[in-house]
């Protein structure tokens, strides 16, 4: 039996254009260099191929980590407790949730630039994701919540 991560008191927010994935960014730090997010992975769903470009180190608090690569085949599978450390660069791949969502803490390091690369089937890069856009992304997120009825 696949045990879930209570994730009720935590917000999730998603990216225009960026299907299958869902984020809330848990720390900017700019003199460090640092952006830690968690990134919340649909089940069997797989989120736009890209490219990291900055070191990253992983852990898996829900779920299993499924990585592709950028054929589709599937390279690795990290489960729930899992920790990883990587350098930036690598092949390009995308990556989502096995049977159930997948919850993973991304701890990005040592860029003040570009984090993510995102890449068309072609592999063109369509946009990219930086610690500014990161940090811009948090201040959002801390904003009050209008609420939807008056009172």
């Amino acid at each position: 039996m696949a045990h879930t991560f209570d994730d009720s008191n935590i917000r999730w927010y998603q990216i225009d254009g960026l299907h299958h994935a869902s984020y809330n960014v848990l720390s900017v730090d700019e003199d460090a260099r640092i952006v830690d997010v968690l990134f919340k992975f649909d089940a069997n769903q797989r989120v736009i191929l890209h490219n990291h470009h900055a070191d990253y180190r992983t852990f898996v608090i829900q779920g299993e980590l499924r990585i592709y690569n950028s054929t589709g085949d599937l390279v690795e599978t990290r489960p729930v407790g899992s920790y990883v450390s990587r350098p930036a660069g690598g092949a390009a791949h995308t990556e989502g949730g096995g049977d159930q969502d997948a919850i993973v803490l991304f701890s990005n390091r040592g860029t003040d630039g570009m984090i993510y690369e995102l890449l068309d089937d072609d592999m063109n890069p369509v946009a990219t994701l930086g610690l500014q856009d990161f940090k811009a992304l948090m201040e959002a997120q801390e904003k009050p919540v209008q609420p939807i009825l008056p009172g």
